[in-house]
């Protein structure tokens, strides 16, 4: 196989590159090709009329002009013939006659030789007989050799001359003039035999006796001549000229002539030298002079009506080659405009069933198993139905009717199992968070009764933060089975407060740094569901970026609402990972999806929550060469706050300040660096507490303060209601750190209160025992231990992360 031939099965392709001919191109071949084949044939036909047309006229035109001089020229071969055998016989005045009669034949033989110069048609044995008519003229001048065989020459000469008429006149390619010129053949055949008969009695001369070969000829001649009348002549002759024929055959002369033949055949005698002839051919002279004039007319006449039939017939032709032409034009043009309205319909109707197919699997469908997605009903006058049609273009759209219900049952049953499947995984949530909470009402009793240990409280807030974190998954997984995260809340929230609060979900807090704003409030309805969003971001954020960086949370105002940007430290991303987090962000995904991402679900509980907000998402890289999100939520969530002075300008501060106690173990050893780089914080954080709001009367809700916010010993904010108890006697010295903190600086507002349940959706909530106030204490060494293991727990978070996206 060489290397430029094609591999594969001979013809496959130009299979392929047939089945890929367009619709319209096929439609307009099977116009184009029945109208060139019509076409083709009508000029083939038509070719051919006016080429039999053209040959009539030409035969037609050449009898005109050469029929008249040919048929002279054998009248006056026979005359000459004639008196050639008289003058041979001793006939007196006979010479006069022949001088006559050779003058004639001159005459008629030169305006044939002018006449007869066409190469193509069949002169040329007339003209090269004629030139021998000189030798034989003197041969019967001086009577060498028998006078047979100079009358044969003439004989000769003669049949040439109907040989040629016959050629030219039969029209042998149509059979109607062929039929028609058969009796002006025959007839001119009968005249040469009744003019041999008449050369053989002049043969006889006076003595009136014939040689045995002159006998033999006359009696042939006039058997040959009456066979000619009655079989060829007669029944072939039109009506006009069979009237004429008859008066000819019925005139005196004829009959004189018929009684003369039959003297000769029956009263002749014969002798030692030849046959007598009888007496009677005494008048056989003046006889045939009258009815050969008579004959000669019926010869022309039935000459001049076959040129004029073949005239006619020519004519007929070139109007048969007109209609045809005109009739195969006009049914090629009611082909063309069959076609074209045929192929306009056929490619209208497909046109349409394209449109409503491209329709309905781009408009239709989507929008249907979009609404079987929600859950919600399809209307059946939606979908194409099946019309019965039966012919080829229904039976496709009938076909893409039941592809379309088949496809959209397949949808509904798949709608049907996730419905299910959110169902399930709704109740388990629902167990899940009933275990959560009771778990949470425990470890706050368990802070309430063991308060005064520094050590378990700070185990017992560990407990809790990793409890708060437990409840935010299982709400993930109410969110990502369809269900939504109701609101308690029913006073709007400053969006400081609502950083803090979404701060507070997330575990690894003390490494996120504010930017608040004060004179900006959030809608009720979605504090809850904001928090949570940011909260992801927030993990997310904590997660994967080095231990010992700071995690940025900044809001502002822009034209379309507010900004939160969240901007961290973490590992570099490539534009394609970055393109694909986003689409995460911006549909909800097939639980496959969710199946093949199950360790990181937290963008789709984002962008499920942003697509309820109507908030948009966004993760790029940041300048610090991290991962900054910005998120962007509509200003018909947003409020003035009121009641509020000037906001102050924003303030970059950690959410809880680092603990400051004095370690006296050997973890505190190691973090005492970590404690006394903390400190200014700390001190600013406690000296911006707000003093306690006044609690006589009540306060309209448009104008109430944000409720300070207790905290426990380890720094984290109380989730507790009640007035806060007198801290236990076990840790004065914890108190002491604070009370002196928080006289060193300023007062500064204060984490807010976590309430336990308020983000929960109704199936996670469950009643918990009533929650007492403890007292804040600093952080213990044991506290700054496991702070640092949560360094490194998040390093080895973000390497294990790295690994699993390099893979």
């Amino acid at each position: 196989m060489s290397p430029t031939e094609p591999e594969g099965v001979p013809g496959r392709s130009t299979t392929r590159r047939w089945r890929n001919v367009r619709l319209r191109t096929l439609l307009i071949w099977l116009a184009v090709v029945p109208t060139v084949a019509m076409g083709t044939q009508v000029t083939v036909s038509a070719d051919r009329l006016l080429e039999q047309s053209a040959q009539l006229r030409s035969d037609v035109e050449a009898a005109e002009r050469i029929g008249a001089p040919l048929y002279t020229l054998m009248v006056d071969m026979q005359a000459e013939r004639t008196a050639t055998a008289a003058q041979w016989a001793g006939t007196e005045g006979a010479e006069g006659e022949l001088r006559v009669r050779r003058a004639a034949t001159d005459s008629a033989a030169a305006e044939f030789g002018g006449l007869a110069d066409d190469p193509s048609r069949s002169f040329t044995e007339v003209t090269r007989q004629l030139e021998k008519l000189a030798a034989y003229r003197q041969r019967a001048d001086t009577r060498s050799g028998a006078a047979d065989s100079t009358l044969a020459y003439y004989s000769d000469v003669i049949g040439k001359v109907i040989q040629v008429y016959q050629q030219e006149f039969s029209h042998a390619e149509d059979a109607e003039l062929a039929q028609a010129s058969r009796p002006v053949v025959s007839m001119l055949q009968a005249t040469e035999m009744v003019a041999r008969e008449d050369t053989v009695l002049a043969l006889a001369g006076p003595s009136g006796e014939l040689s045995f070969v002159g006998y033999d000829q006359f009696v042939s001649s006039l058997g040959a001549q009456r066979y000619l009348h009655e079989a060829l002549i007669v029944p072939h002759l039109a009506a006009g000229d069979e009237r004429f024929y008859e008066r000819v055959v019925g005139s005196a002369d004829w009959q004189t002539k018929t009684r003369i033949e039959n003297a000769v055949l029956s009263g002749h005698k014969d002798t030692v030298s030849g046959i007598r002839v009888p007496a009677e051919v005494g008048g056989w002279k003046s006889a045939h002079a009258n009815f050969s004039v008579q004959m000669t007319t019926l010869n022309i006449d039935l000459a001049r009506s076959v040129l004029a039939r073949g005239e006619a017939k020519a004519a007929q032709l070139q109007t048969e080659v007109a209609w045809l032409i005109a009739g195969s034009g006009g049914g090629l043009l009611a082909v063309v405009i069959v076609v074209v309205f045929t192929t306009r319909s056929v490619l209208r109707r497909l046109r349409e069933l394209h449109e409503r197919t491209v329709t309905v699997a781009e408009e239709t469908l989507p929008d249907v198993v979009a609404r079987l997605q929600r859950g919600q009903t399809v209307d059946p006058e939606a979908l194409p139905a099946v019309s019965g049609d039966r012919d080829e273009v229904g039976r496709i759209s009938d076909a893409f009717a039941r592809a379309v219900a088949v496809s959209v049952d397949g949808h509904r049953r798949l709608a049907a199992e996730r419905h299910g499947f959110g169902l399930f995984a709704s109740g388990i949530a629902s167990r899940t968070g009933n275990l959560v909470s009771r778990q949470l009402s425990l470890t706050e009793d368990l802070q309430d009764t063991f308060g005064h240990d520094e050590a378990l409280l700070a185990q017992l807030m560990r407990s809790d933060q990793l409890t708060v974190g437990m409840r935010r998954q299982i709400e993930n997984l109410l969110i990502l089975a369809g269900g939504e995260v109701p609101d308690p809340h029913t006073e709007p929230m400053r969006v400081a407060d609502l950083l803090r609060e979404a701060a507070a979900e997330v575990e690894d807090f003390r490494r996120i740094e504010r930017q608040a704003l004060d004179e900006t409030s959030v809608e009720p309805s979605a504090i809850s569901q904001i928090s949570h969003l940011l909260a992801e971001l927030l993990d997310n954020a904590t997660r994967f970026s080095p231990p010992r960086s700071k995690v940025v949370i900044r809001a502002e105002l822009v034209a379309d609402g507010l900004t939160v940007e969240i901007e961290d430290r973490g590992p570099r991303v490539s534009p394609e990972r970055y393109e694909e987090m986003n689409g995460r962000l911006h549909q909800a995904p097939p639980y496959s999806v969710l199946a093949q991402n199950a360790h990181r679900l937290g963008l789709f509980v984002v962008g499920h929550l942003a697509d309820q907000l109507g908030a948009t998402v966004t993760l790029r890289r940041s300048v610090y060469g991290g991962t900054c999100a910005v998120v962007v939520l509509p200003a018909e969530l947003l409020l003035p706050t009121r009641g509020e002075t000037p906001p102050e300008p924003a303030r970059h501060e950690p959410l809880v300040p680092a603990p400051a106690a004095e370690p006296d173990t050997a973890a505190a050893d190691t973090a005492s660096a970590d404690s006394a780089a903390d400190a200014p914080a700390e001190a600013d954080s406690a000296a911006d507490a707000p003093a306690p709001s006044d609690p006589g009367g009540p306060v309209p809700a448009g104008d109430r303060e944000p409720e300070p916010v207790a905290h426990t010993s380890a720094g984290l904010p109380s989730r507790r209601t009640k007035t806060p108890r007198p801290a236990p006697a076990a840790a004065p010295a914890a108190v002491a750190v604070v009370r002196q903190a928080a006289t060193a600086a300023p007062a500064r507002p204060a984490l807010p209160e976590r309430v336990p349940q308020t983000h929960l959706a109704d199936q996670l909530r469950a009643p918990h025992a009533p929650e007492t106030k403890v007292p804040q204490d600093t952080a213990t060494p044991e506290e700054v231990a496991d702070a640092w293991a949560d360094y490194e727990q998040g390093t080895q978070t973000v390497e294990e992360e790295l690994r699993r996206d390099q893979a």
